[in-house]
């Protein structure tokens, strides 16, 4: 799921957060963890994006993608170009979510401090939700309003005072992964 920085990174890059993205049959079904998302739904992408930091929802990732680009295949293309430029030479992207068991899919730890600079620099307010413990998100829709809760995947903001995110992940390949940032007397580190 560190992949996801990524594709927070494509995101703040290409679409206004207050737009609003239809939920597909494809989002609507990825495997867990999930939001739980039903096919013709409506969220703000602020508020997936928020999942996607808080609690690596694969089925926000899949409804950014396809809001942003038209279609998974096409993001995970932007998303490979966007490596390049930034010089990520270790790194190939196969999907929005990092779910891919393929080979084709992989990073290593100095591509993924590469990105996360990327995001943490260019978008500092990324904080602003990847520094969050837990919050609740209001969704509204034509016929109904809920609330629901995100907790933070990410252990170290209760453990350490210091913690401004950023993205935790894992998958039977990789086994768990993190990219930690801090801030302490006005020294930033990933």
């Amino acid at each position: 799921s560190t992949t996801k920085i990524l594709t927070c990174i494509i995101t703040l890059e290409n679409i206004d957060t207050d737009k609003k993205v239809t939920v597909s049959e494809k989002a609507a079904k990825q495997p867990p963890v999930k939001l739980g998302m039903k096919v013709t739904e409506e969220y703000r992408i602020i508020d997936l994006l928020h999942c996607l930091m808080l609690e690596s929802y694969n089925d926000c990732a899949v409804a950014i993608a396809e809001s942003v680009a038209g279609s998974t295949e096409e993001f995970a293309n932007l998303m490979n170009e966007k490596a390049k430029e930034l010089g990520m030479n270790n790194t190939n992207f196969e999907d929005c979510s990092g779910l891919s068991d393929s080979d084709n899919h992989y990073t290593s730890a100095y591509d993924v401090a590469l990105m996360s600079r990327e995001l943490s620099v260019k978008y500092p307010e990324i904080h602003n939700y990847s520094s969050i413990w837990m919050e609740n998100i209001t969704h509204k829709t034509d016929k109904s309003e809920s609330e629901f809760g995100l907790s933070n995947t990410n252990k170290l903001l209760k453990q350490y005072p210091y913690a401004t995110g950023l993205k935790t992940g894992s998958t039977s390949k990789a086994k768990y992964c993190v990219s930690a940032t801090a801030k302490k007397d006005n020294i930033e580190l990933i």
